[in-house]
């Protein structure tokens, strides 16, 4: 090896940023590419969907998304959504949040039984127990209601936010605690003033996952919902569903309106949801 010529572990270095970039962009156009054709198929008309799903409109159709803002079903389907993710998310941030910090800042007998146990929640999906829920839902009068869709959401939706937080929590220091407690703050007292204001990277990660699975939530509210006027918006798909044909491209106009919000939602928090990712991820 010559006095100028560089180690093999530059070379290395020096190609990884571009094996890097182009597997981000590789990742970005998996991503992108179903969302612009989505929007894209929106403005078409039936025929020509079906004869070019991913190029650009033969004549851009501007009434199909009007039809849609312009009527009535499409505001109280979205006014249902928020309704019952917005419930979720602050029913699970509160439960999942002060049951973490328990864990964390708590000793008490059985707590790690107890918090392998909450986590058992992470390997059974809502539909496996769709139909003792349902049993569950009905006795307890909750059919046809707001709150029997929510209560099942955060039921399904605390193991994995308690995991977030208590990863969260331990990352924070001890000194804090402990001048907390010389200064005469109890637990509640540190939990409200000290350990949320920190926490907001964390609080943002939860509410925005929390908020996505409830908005895209469909086989619940649809065996617990029996009046249209209750439906949420993944249910309204329905309505361009007939017995022989699908009104394709109303049902992807529909769909690019009703994921709009939780994009715009995603991109304001986006950096307090990388904070949150990552706490913890490096240690020291």
């Amino acid at each position: 090896m010559t006095e100028h010529e560089p180690p093999p572990a530059a070379v290395t270095l020096a190609i990884h940023p571009v094996v890097r970039q182009a597997v981000l962009i590789l990742v970005a156009a998996l991503v992108l590419i179903p969302l612009v054709s989505t929007a894209l198929g929106g403005f078409k008309s039936l025929g020509n969907l079906r004869v070019d799903p991913f190029g650009l409109p033969a004549q851009w159709e501007w009434r199909n998304y009007w039809d849609i803002l312009a009527g009535a079903r499409y505001w109280r389907q979205m006014g249902n959504s928020l309704v019952i993710a917005v419930l979720t998310v602050l029913l699970t941030l509160s439960l999942s949040a002060m049951a973490a910090f328990v864990f964390v800042h708590v000793r008490f007998f059985g707590s790690g039984f107890l918090f392998n146990y909450l986590l058992l929640g992470l390997m059974f999906p809502a539909a496996t127990a769709i139909l003792p829920l349902f049993i569950k839902i009905r006795d307890l009068g909750l059919l046809d209601t707001y709150w029997g869709v929510v209560l099942p959401q955060v039921a399904f939706g605390l193991a994995a936010s308690i995991l977030l937080f208590r990863n969260y929590f331990r990352q924070l220091p001890e000194d804090l605690f402990d001048a907390a407690l010389i200064d005469g703050c109890g637990y509640f007292g540190f939990f409200r003033y000290i350990v949320l204001p920190l926490a907001r990277p964390i609080l943002a990660t939860v509410a925005v996952i929390t908020f996505v699975h409830s908005w895209n939530g469909y086989l619940l509210p649809l065996v617990v919902l029996n009046r249209e006027t209750l439906y949420p918006w993944p249910l309204g798909i329905m309505a361009y569903q007939g017995e022989f044909s699908t009104d394709w491209h109303l049902v992807l106009a529909f769909i690019t309106l009703t994921i709009l919000p939780v994009v715009v939602m995603f991109v304001a928090a986006q950096r307090h949801i990388v904070a949150g990712l990552t706490s913890g991820s490096v240690k020291g």
